[in-house]
């Protein structure tokens, strides 16, 4: 298999081919690749193909249905290095954080091979037994975005398949190859139509979200174009699952033991080059250890090397497109215009979308800097003193994605962890997420769950059969 041309869609058990899409290297902006562009009429097909695909799949007895999740999942692991190399070009990321990517992309595949829907079962001895099963929906719209690109297309494609459905892929117009080499690797595992991989411009999404056949949509991706999504589902009322933005608050204890923590605390806000729906977006610390940590922060910014991901060495990536570079860029002017104290590390080479390490230091809570996502490498890091008021200050958000609290004191840090108004916090820690655990946001943060049972079952519906029996 050439990893390097020749980029298909997956329709119908066929590979088929097309132009149109090109697809950029970040680290150089050149173009470097062209992807089909899906059409309407080729839509229409493979939405036909998945209803036809359906009424054998979603009767499979599921045990065969992950049976072939795990010979999936084998396939990808067996190609995982020219698919990290690949990734690195379209996506940016240095090549240990693409590799990581897709064995995380594996593990969930054969975690979804493990899971099974529960069946309940009410008989009270009245005449009555009553078995409440799970049943699949039907053809699944996923759509996912280009900061993770193979790992959460496989966020959608392991529950959807293993619940019983067909499912359409379409991942980013900025970093559609990577999925359509899996729609290559995968071509002849699942039954012609269960499973199939388009790629297409910004018209092509629209398309899918209105288009009739679907049964259910899962979104990964902004606030702005989720609530546009859930318009477009409302019309037939389609199921939804929508994981969307965060500002996701970090809340530093004076108790914190920093020589352990500044580096993960780091990490937590600025890998992937901060472009993670999780990542440490707003960063509060108590004035006690607040310049000690700044400190630690500015040094590790300096030190870590932004680049070209294909580089040895490199650390941190570009920004993935010129769309969020300049979007970025902005929010750091409009910083400096506003007088306040940046930090920044090195810049990156010329000709990338690279945006340098840019902590703000104790800009006020109404600027710009925090109360909107950046989605790239810039920090607003603020003092507290008051624990109720930085709590009250992390939860006046819109959104309610993710957080973190961090202290030498576990149960006080739990304490303060509880009342943050997010769907995930870690303590000591941040940015790990398990498969078999749901992930859900809050406010406007999503809609519905992803991952774990929870997960699983957003692609099922109930079923509830009352069954006559003798009284007892």
């Amino acid at each position: 298999m050439d990893f390097d041309r020749d980029y298909r869609m997956l329709v119908d058990g066929d590979l088929v081919a097309g132009s149109g899409l090109d697809v950029i290297n970040p680290a150089t902006g050149a173009v470097f690749a062209s992807a089909p562009d899906c059409d309407e009429a080729l839509l229409d097909r493979a939405v036909a193909a998945g209803q036809r695909a359906f009424r054998t799949w979603g009767a499979t007895p599921i045990a065969e249905r992950q049976a072939l999740l795990r010979r999936a999942a084998d396939l990808i692991e067996a190609q995982a290095e020219p698919l990290a190399r690949l990734f690195t070009r379209e996506q940016g990321r240095p090549n240990p954080g693409a590799l990581g990517e897709i064995a995380i992309g594996v593990q969930w595949l054969r975690a979804y091979a493990d899971m099974n829907p529960p069946v309940h079962i009410v008989d009270q001895g009245d005449g009555q037994r009553v078995e409440t099963r799970y049943v699949p929906l039907g053809v699944v719209c996923a759509i996912s975005p280009w900061n993770f690109p193979v790992n959460l297309s496989l966020w959608k494609i392991a529950p959807a398949l293993a619940a019983g459905n067909a499912i359409i892929l379409k991942p980013s117009p900025f970093t559609p190859l990577c999925m359509l080499k899996i729609g290559e690797i995968l071509k002849d595992v699942f039954p012609a139509g269960v499973l199939n991989i388009i790629s297409g411009g910004d018209a092509l999404g629209p398309l899918m979200t209105a288009h009739p056949g679907f049964a259910k949509i899962s979104f990964t991706g902004s606030t702005a174009t989720g609530k546009r999504v859930m318009e477009s589902a409302a019309k037939d009322l389609k199921r939804l699952t929508l994981e969307l933005g965060g500002n996701d608050a970090a809340i530093i204890l004076p108790d914190t033991d920093l020589d352990r923590a500044a580096q993960k605390i780091f990490f937590g806000a600025f890998f992937n080059s901060a472009q993670i729906c999780i990542a440490t977006k707003r960063l509060y610390v108590h004035e006690d250890i607040y310049d000690d940590l700044l400190g630690r922060l500015a040094t590790l910014a300096q030190t870590v090397k932004l680049g070209d991901g294909s580089e040895q060495g490199t650390v941190l990536g570009p920004i993935q497109n010129r769309r969020q570079y300049e979007r970025v860029k902005a929010l750091i002017d409009d910083a400096k215009a506003e007088g306040l104290t940046l930090i920044e590390g090195p810049a990156g080479p010329e000709g990338g979308y690279f945006i340098p390490i840019t902590i703000v230091d104790n800009p006020p809570e109404d600027s710009r800097v925090v109360q909107e996502e950046a989605f790239g490498p810039v920090l607003p890091m603020m003092r507290f003193s008051d624990i109720d008021e930085v709590i009250d200050r992390a939860n006046a958000s819109d959104y309610g994605l993710a957080g973190s609290v961090w202290s030498g004191d576990v149960d006080r840090a739990i304490e303060v962890a509880r009342r943050l108004e997010t769907g995930t916090v870690w303590i000591n820690n941040n940015l790990g997420l398990r498969a078999d655990t749901p992930f859900a946001g809050r406010k406007q943060s999503g809609f519905g769950v992803e991952n774990g049972i929870e997960g699983l079952l957003e692609y099922m519906a109930p079923q509830s059969l009352y069954v006559p029996v003798p009284k007892r």
